[in-house]
């Protein structure tokens, strides 16, 4: 049985930035010719919440959220590799993130997938996330799905 451990962070954690780099390779592929407009929404410069996943001691899993408005939060990030996929740690890192958020006072999470990211959209709806219009910078994007949880 193998052994899940959560940490939290910041951006400049060392076991963050290898796992965050996986994440923008398989956005590539997925987003294609517009993934270079989504990354100027994805810097890791100043994010202050990360959480990464260890199973048995090795950096599998992360997520970070940001201050969206006085009241909510913005899920980014998030990632599993892919074999550590299909044993629910991004639900354990996409719940790790909405307890710190409400322990810092937030009341509602939001974020952004992309619609050929099916997997994400799936985790999600499964963990009450409500689609809702799409917002600020992803407005009239076709490619885009947002959602909205009351935390």
């Amino acid at each position: 049985m193998s052994s899940i451990r959560i940490t939290r962070a910041d951006s400049s954690h060392a076991d963050f930035l290898p796992l965050v780099e996986l994440l923008n390779a398989d956005l590539a592929i997925r987003d294609g010719d517009v993934h270079d407009f989504y990354q100027q929404f994805n810097g890791i410069e100043a994010l202050k919440n990360v959480v990464i996943a260890y199973e048995n001691n090795v950096a599998v899993g992360c997520g970070a959220f940001k201050e969206f408005d006085t009241t909510s939060v913005e899920i980014k990030r998030m990632y599993t590799k892919i074999e550590a996929r299909g044993k629910g740690l991004a639900t354990v890192i996409l719940t790790e993130l909405e307890t710190w958020a409400s322990e810092l006072n937030y009341t509602s999470s939001i974020l952004e997938t992309g619609v050929k990211q099916p997997e994400a959209i799936a985790l999600y709806k499964k963990n009450g996330y409500t689609q809702i219009p799409n917002y600020a910078q992803y407005s009239g994007l076709e490619l885009s799905v947002c959602f909205l949880k009351k935390i």
